[in-house]
């Protein structure tokens, strides 16, 4: 048995197919016309662009709009001016072969988006890989991995799926897909759960292991794998994947219903977004509001600050899709971290404590901060909108946040402009500074929502995104578990909803314990909503005082990890 990161829930049984993609020799060639090596990228790029349109409208057409941004954020990077640009540059004045200043300008900007603390973020250095590696190939002449041919109950093996070939599966065919790397959070990832393929990322030398044509049983939830499985072994997993179609099932009959526990407590099943195209999904899953709203995909991807009206259309069209549910969308979260050249950000020399978020956003009122304050007010006539602070380290900041909303709902008064005058504003809480000072907080604020990817790496001084220390980036570290406990006791005792909004809102050995504490909104991945819903409807709130005693007596990660895995 072979053991890697599940990646996407569901059962595989199949064969090999084994994908050992060109390795790219790329050397560094003085060449003699410029004019032709320029003719050439420019042949090369427009091929590649028309290709990814072309695979944008096939996932469009198979899975929804969410997942067809993804290759379309291929073609806009590929239409970045800066890019193409530095590539032309290279080209024209050091008189080098352009599939070698591919290498080295897009490595650059791989490199860019790889020193973002935003997992997404970090996500684009993968698509600006996939991206050079297309180019090059298109340049040098040869073919992308044609996946769009193969046989029935095929099971993906390769170093790693790049969105770009992904794209292209035929999930009547690939009943898996195993990588030797990759995470959660990659596209690819993204676009496995939306094709509902199972897979399994992060296995080791998995290359080496298997061959085509090998008989292959995984399991897309436990990362488990086996390689030339018995019979008995084969037998155990069609009956899991019989149970998980069943379950499937039953999840269904979960839409429409209240998210209410067996002893009558009410909560809300939210989801996570980053672009009103998301709201398909939502509303899909039947979630109840959408506990974040990103705002900052708005200003990617594109050469100037989005203006207040484009913002206010964004803003309405979640809104109105949502009618009278909950909708916390949260301000602008970008700064040193996250390069947008167009915004003039200094890079930070540690951008994870630097100039971001609220901070940013204070200090650059005019051009950035008041108009999506307006536009946020001005689409709250139009659904249950919410404005959520992010990055809140001091009560002064809560104060001025606050002052510049009051200001612009004058302003707005002032034109007769119609907006929800007792909108609801709260505060993330994601540092060590805001769960020390969350009594403060909520004193001043509407609402709370946890934030517990940036809590865990704040609370635990890990950077998430560093294999060496990635073992301490834990919900089920003691430290963090007291955190989240105190900050929702804060809540309760002020009268405040109290949310969560990372991972850890979705986990369902965690679930029982957070609504044991109380927190009244969970906020996730759409496709996590119904599972979600289910525990919720299944717990038995008031029976599970020992279990929280029990844990929170435990002194170490691994021994709450292993107690919740077993109650669980």
């Amino acid at each position: 048995m072979l053991k890697g990161i599940g990646a996407s829930v569901g059962i595989g049984i199949g064969k090999a197919v084994v994908i050992k993609d060109i390795e790219l020799d790329i050397k560094k060639r003085n060449i003699d016309n410029f004019e032709f090596e320029l003719e050439l990228f420019n042949k090369a790029l427009e091929h590649t662009k028309q290709r990814s349109k072309a695979m944008a409208e096939t996932l469009r057409k198979r899975v929804g709009s969410k997942e067809a941004e993804i290759l379309e954020g291929h073609v806009l990077l590929m239409s970045d001016p800066m890019l193409i640009a530095e590539i032309e540059t290279g080209i024209r004045t050091q008189m080098l072969n352009s599939e070698y200043v591919l290498e080295d300008v897009c490595e650059r900007f791989a490199a860019i988006f790889e020193s973002m603390d935003d997992e997404l973020m970090q996500q684009r250095a993968t698509d600006m890989r996939d991206i050079k590696t297309r180019l090059q190939k298109s340049v040098l002449g040869l073919e992308d991995v044609d996946l769009s041919e193969l046989e029935a109950d095929s099971i993906l093996i390769a170093k790693d799926l790049t969105p770009s070939m992904t794209a292209g599966l035929d999930p009547e065919k690939v009943t898996g897909i195993i990588t030797q790397f990759g995470g959660t959070t990659s596209h690819s990832a993204i676009l496995a759960r939306a094709l509902e393929i199972p897979a399994i990322l992060s296995v080791a030398e998995i290359l080496d292991k298997a061959s085509d044509k090998d008989p292959i049983c995984m399991d897309g939830e436990s990362g488990e794998l086996y390689i030339n499985p018995s019979q008995e072994i084969i037998e155990n997993f069609k009956k899991k994947q019989i149970e998980q179609i069943e379950f499937k099932k039953i999840l269904e009959t979960y839409k429409g219903k209240e998210s209410v526990s067996k002893d009558g407590r009410k909560v809300e099943i939210a989801a996570n977004i980053g672009k009103p195209g998301d709201v398909k999904k939502v509303l899909e899953y039947d979630a109840d509001g959408i506990g974040l709203f990103r705002t900052e995909f708005l200003f990617m991807d594109r050469d100037s600050i989005p203006n207040e009206e484009e913002q206010f259309e964004a803003y309405k069209k979640v809104a109105v899709a949502m009618e009278d549910k909950p909708v916390i969308i949260r301000t602008l979260d970008i700064g040193g971290d996250k390069e947008i050249p167009y915004m003039n950000i200094s890079k930070d020399e540690n951008p994870f404590l630097g100039y971001r978020a609220i901070r940013l956003c204070l200090d650059r009122k005019d051009d950035i901060y008041r108009p999506q304050l307006r536009a946020l007010l001005r689409a709250s006539a139009f659904g249950n909108i919410k404005i959520m602070l992010p990055l809140i380290t001091s009560i002064e900041e809560v104060y001025e946040a606050k002052q510049l909303i009051e200001e612009e709902k004058k302003n707005l008064d002032a034109q007769g402009i119609n907006y929800n005058k007792s909108i609801k504003v709260g505060v993330m809480i994601e540092t060590a500074a805001a769960t020390l000072i969350a009594d403060i907080l909520a004193k001043e604020v509407d609402f709370f929502s946890i934030g517990t990817n940036d809590l865990i790496q704040y609370t635990m001084s890990v950077d998430r995104g560093n294999d060496k220390v990635s073992y301490l980036y834990s919900a089920y570290n003691p430290a963090v578990l007291r955190a989240i406990k105190h900050i929702i006791s804060e809540a309760k005792k002020a009268g405040i909803q109290v949310g969560m909004c990372g991972e850890a809102a979705a986990d369902p050995k965690l679930i029982p314990l957070l609504l044991y504490w109380g927190l009244d909104e969970f906020s996730m991945s759409a496709s996590y909503v119904l599972k979600s819903r289910k525990l919720v409807t299944d717990t038995d709130i008031q029976s599970l005082k020992d279990m929280e005693e029990a844990v929170m007596a435990l002194e170490s990660e691994s021994k709450v990890r292993a107690f919740l895995e077993e109650r669980c």
